[in-house]
């Protein structure tokens, strides 16, 4: 038996979970898991022993990395999806707006999601700032903050900050690429209502999560099945498409390195509290 601990953002996650234990479990791997309310709660667990492996965001994943490493263990990067590599996120103005480049947002308000969204908050607010603005003094946060603690894995936040766009109540809005398309489809952005001033460097979302020395062989076969998992086979494919994914990769932790600087260096009301989960110990 292996256990995986995952978040619970939203209420289809027990169904993917319920199913990918079922497919795990016919091949050989039985499968329980565990659902937690915040990213916090699921790093503690599995650096207590409580889960031998966890679904993480990109911030609890560098959280875990940096506590195991305190502790004297190694945290292991080992399968994500292939959506989760090579992301980017944008700084979204209006269409027929004054700001024509990430200078003209000084002395605009600027809203993010929640204070602890790598994808709409922390990386993008590190673009402005690695540009020459400073957070609150050349410009205003304006943070959306829903269900914190998830990470921004609910993109309610992101959703509220590109309506605050359309409003006008603001310059600029943060969101992660993928979200301007979907935003569009849904009509939270229509059409010529938004254009992109600035956009980050790729960067890595979700990993799954080990340590080191604890089950290794049931984690490698937990990893094997993962990469097996076919887009084409009419059992598992319902549940790729509700995890947002059209086949599991192999797990790399190359693609955290701005969401590290963000963590570190940022300084916005929300930083605190992000530094202070990661940096526990």
């Amino acid at each position: 038996m292996i256990t995986i601990g995952a978040v619970a953002y939203d209420p289809k996650v027990v169904t993917i979970w319920d199913g990918f234990g079922a497919w795990l479990g016919r091949r050989g791997l039985p499968v329980s898991y565990v659902l937690y309310r915040t990213y916090e709660e699921q790093v503690d667990a599995l650096l207590d022993g409580h889960v031998d492996v966890a679904w993480n965001s990109p911030l609890a994943w560098l959280e875990t990395e940096r506590r195991a490493r305190a502790a004297g263990e190694t945290a292991i990067g080992f399968a994500m999806r292939d959506t989760d590599r090579d992301l980017t996120s944008l700084v979204l103005v209006a269409d027929d707006g004054p700001v024509r480049s990430v200078g003209d947002l000084r002395g605009q308000r600027v809203a993010v999601g929640a204070f602890d969204s790598p994808q709409a908050t922390l990386i993008p607010l590190l673009l402005l700032q690695e540009a020459g603005l400073v957070c609150n003094d050349d410009f205003e946060v304006v943070p959306f903050d829903v269900l914190p603690g998830k990470h921004g894995d609910h993109v309610g936040g992101e959703r509220d900050a590109v309506k605050a766009l359309v409003r006008g109540d603001v310059a600029a809005a943060c969101l992660l690429d993928a979200n301007q398309l979907a935003f569009g489809r849904e009509g939270t952005l229509p059409a010529g209502k938004g254009r992109v001033v600035a956009r980050t460097a790729p960067f890595d979302h979700c990993l799954f999560t080990a340590i080191a020395g604890r089950g290794d062989e049931d984690v490698a076969r937990l990893r094997m099945l993962l990469l097996s998992m076919d887009w084409a086979d009419a059992e598992v494919r319902p549940l790729l498409e509700m995890e947002g994914l059209r086949k599991w990769c192999d797990g790399r932790t190359t693609g955290f390195g701005q969401l590290g600087r963000a963590i570190d260096s940022l300084p916005f009301r929300g930083a605190e509290a992000v530094r202070a989960f990661v940096d526990r110990t």
